[in-house]
Order: C-alpha cells, then structure tokens, then sequence
C-alpha cells in the first residue's frame, strides 16, 4: 500500500486560485502556479484543514457512498462517538444505534466500547513504560503522520496502540463470523467517520500492516437517512438496548476526553492542528514537565470538529457532555478481551520529505541557499508567489519547483533596477553621441524590462482572478 494515499483531494475545476489554502496548511504542502492550486502528496497528512477553509469548495475528502453496503452479505456499523453528538435532544444512544440497523445494518459494535478498552490498556501501559512518559495519543491519524514527518524526536513518544476504531474493526469481524459462519471477506466493517483522516488510515494504516476496516462512510451522508429512522425507533415504546460504552467511551469524541479516561492530572490535551504544532515543537523543545499523557487532535474540539461532520463542533461537544450525563462510567473491559488486537505490531518510521538534500552536507548545502535567498525577498510571507512563506519559496526554488521571478515585489525591484540601468546607459549616449555597443545594450535592457513587466501583468491578473477584482 503507497504509504502517502491521501484522502484528501482538489478539483481543479473549481479551484480559483486564491491563497486561503496555502496559508492555513500545517505542513506547507500547497502551491498556486498558474492560478490553481496544487497539493504535494509528501507534505499532506489529511488533516482537512485545506476542505474548512476553502470558500470554492475545491479541496473534498474522498470516502465510500452508502451503496457499498450492498456488496457485502452481512454488514457492521462501526459509529464514532462524535455521530452521537449531531442530533438535537437524544438522551439514549440505542435510539441511533437501532436506526442504523433500521437503515440497513446487519450489526453495530460501538467505537465508543473499544475506545474503553484502549483507554484501560493506556492506563496500563504507561504505569509499566514511565521512562517512556510523556506519552503521545495515537487515535488522531493525522497528528501520527505529523510526527512521523516533522517531528521524529518525538516517535519515541507515541503510545504503541491501535485507535479505538481499529480495535472496533477486528472485534466485530470475530464477533461475525462466529455468528454467521461466513467467511471475513463476505462481511463489510464500516465505520462511520467524521473526518477524512480516519479514511486515510483504513487505506495507509500506521501501526498495523492491514486495516480491518472495509469501507468509510461520512457522518454527514449518514446523518440524513439516520433522522427518518431514529424517529421511527423513538416512536416504538420498547427497543432493544445494544449500547455497550459508557462515559469514558462517549468522551472520546470531543477533545480532553480521551485523557479523562486515565484517571490521572498530569496531562496536556490541545486541539486545532495549529495548536498541536505549537504543543509538539514545545515538546521538542522539552518545555513541558510532569507530563504522563499528551492528547492531540488535529480537529478543534476534537472528533466533533471533523469536515465530515454537520454540528458546530462546539455545540456538538455540549450536546455529547450531557448525553452521557446518566451512563455508567465505562461498560467494556479488557478481561474478555486478548491484548494482541490492541498493541501495534508495527512501528512508525520517520520520514525525512522536508529534507533538502541526499545526504547531510547537501541539505546543509542547499539550507545555506535558501538563507541566502530569504535575504534577497521582502519577509512579507504574502502569498503572492503561491507559497505560504518567503522562506517556503526559497526552498522550492531551491528543490527545483520555483523560480526567484515568482516574488512580485523581487520583480518590481528589478525592473527599478533596470529602469536605472538604462537610464545611465542613456546619458552615456548622448554624452558620446552615438555608440552601436551601447545602443545595443540599451535594446537588450528595454527587451528584459518588456520580458518582466509581461511577467509582472501576469502575476497581477492572477492575483485579480484570486480576489475577484474585475468581475
């Protein structure tokens, strides 16, 4: 499997050019040339932050449709706890998991019941590894990639276990095949994902050679069929009770939640991709002390904020704090359970695609290039180039992908450099009444000024058609 599938993808046909993209990325892995934008595969960890911010829709996340159901003959629901948190007044998780059996499902194994048993095999495995502490969560895939790209000090740190859907994925192939007699490859697991991250992992997993997951379907594709059958479940007076997570396992859709669930105060939980690039170059940094778990989510308010999602995230994390109010604080426990399914049997290796050269003395080599050309450009980090930064357009100029012409205001500096020139070559001129050879320079000068200035229009109508000037 391509280690940099990404799930995250762009339709030129929509995209306009503008900048919104390239300055949100985390990683820097989108460019504007030739008015469109364009993602390096290497950079992207599917964070979706490209889809929220985008006003063309242009960047989408890729995931399965609802009709795949049909190419399996028997089908488990694997619903993530932030699914619980899109519905106004639901005060019994069973009315959503009966309704997707109502929808179609043969079966549901709640990720929320796994995620307490990754939440008891945490607890343990940090009270066994403290010369491991502080302790990096795993379940956000996006923040995993992050590291294993950006951050490689830090692999050490990351806790070594499956995320709760995986977890849910292998528990509930067992569970039917034991069942149905049926071969696994008749039996569709699919979870039902609030961000495109998770679809990445299903198809790349980090940790596991092979995903149990089958299929990803998108809450918000969900949601809608999911309404009609949830008020046909709510209006029957009994329905059975299939819930099977409780407190700690619903918590881990919103961001603190999966912290909570150690039982312990020495912790740091940040959402935001922003904000969890600041807490891990802190970490590298060694700022923190006394930490025993950090819990990251590239999403704010955690799994609620996913792109796939239809709830403000905020309001979402409400609405799952007071549903799970009344429940026990957990239902599943590990004692049944073999902790085999559980620990990677993988590990994560780092991969250098930031790196600027082969080897060490060209990187040092070609970092040297890129100081000296972030002198030469203004510090304004505008966009305008279609790089994030100043210094990221060094760096492409440097790997071959950019040149320093691609800078407007390197642009206009030459062509006042030029009109300088030309202007002394013209005193020259008339101070010696003549002279072929300088004539001659002064054609060349006026044909490099024509050539910049043809350069510079183009930039600006590109510009134009990124703000909408003109329409």
């Amino acid at each position: 499997m391509d280690k940099f599938y990404h799930s995250v993808r762009l339709d030129e046909a929509l995209c306009k050019g503008c900048i919104n993209c390239i300055k949100r990325c985390p990683t820097e892995a989108i460019r504007v040339r030739g008015g469109k934008a364009s993602i390096n595969n290497k950079f992207c960890i599917d964070c979706g932050e490209c889809i929220r911010v985008c006003p063309h829709h242009a960047k989408h996340a890729t995931y399965d449709k609802l009709d795949v159901m049909r190419q399996y003959e028997y089908t488990v629901a694997l619903p993530a706890p932030s699914l619980y948190s899109q519905f106004n007044n639901l005060d019994d998780v069973n009315i959503v998991l009966n309704a997707l059996i109502r929808m179609g499902f043969d079966d549901v194994f709640e990720v929320g019941a796994a995620a307490e048993l990754v939440s008891e095999a945490t607890r343990q495995y940090i009270s066994e590894h403290e010369g491991q502490i502080p302790l990096i969560s795993t379940a956000c895939p996006s923040v995993v990639r992050l590291i294993r790209v950006r951050f490689p000090n830090l692999i050490p740190h990351l806790l070594p276990l499956n995320p709760p859907v995986e977890v849910a994925a292998v528990l509930a192939a067992r569970r039917a095949m034991e069942q149905t007699g049926l071969p696994r490859e008749k039996i569709g697991i699919m979870f039902i994902s609030p961000c495109p991250s998770k679809v990445t992992y299903a198809k790349a997993p980090l940790g596991t050679e092979k995903s149990e997951v089958d299929k990803v379907l998108a809450i918000k594709d969900v949601y809608p069929k999911l309404l009609a059958c949830m008020k046909a479940v709510g209006s029957q007076e009994d329905y059975p009770q299939i819930g099977t997570a409780g407190k700690i396992g619903i918590s881990w859709g919103h961001s603190g939640g999966e912290a909570s669930g150690l039982f312990t105060e020495s912790y740091l939980a940040a959402d935001g991709i922003e904000n969890v690039i600041r807490v891990l170059e802190d970490m590298e940094d060694q700022k923190f002390t006394n930490l025993r778990f950090v819990e990251l989510n590239a999403c704010n308010g955690g799994c609620v904020g996913g792109v796939l999602t239809v709830e403000n995230p905020y309001v979402a994390e409400v609405k799952l704090k007071r549903l799970r109010k009344y429940m026990p604080v957990a239902r599943s426990h590990m004692d049944d359970n073999p902790e085999d399914m559980i620990k990677w049997t993988t590990g994560v290796q780092y991969e250098p695609v930031f790196s600027l050269g082969g080897n060490l003395m060209e990187s040092f080599s070609r970092l040297n290039q890129v100081e000296r050309l972030v002198k030469k450009f203004p510090g304004l980090d505008c966009g305008s180039c279609g790089a994030p930064t100043c210094k990221a357009l060094a760096e492409d100029i440097v790997r071959g992908n950019a040149s320093e012409r691609d800078c407007v205001y390197y642009l206009r500096e030459n062509l006042h450099k030029l009109s300088g020139e030309i202007s002394g070559l013209a005193d020259d001129l008339e101070e010696n009444r003549g002279g072929k050879e300088t004539l001659n320079l002064i054609k060349e000068y006026l044909q490099r000024i024509s050539d910049e200035m043809s350069l510079l229009d183009k930039k600006e109508d590109e510009k134009d058609d990124r703000t909408g000037i003109g329409e």
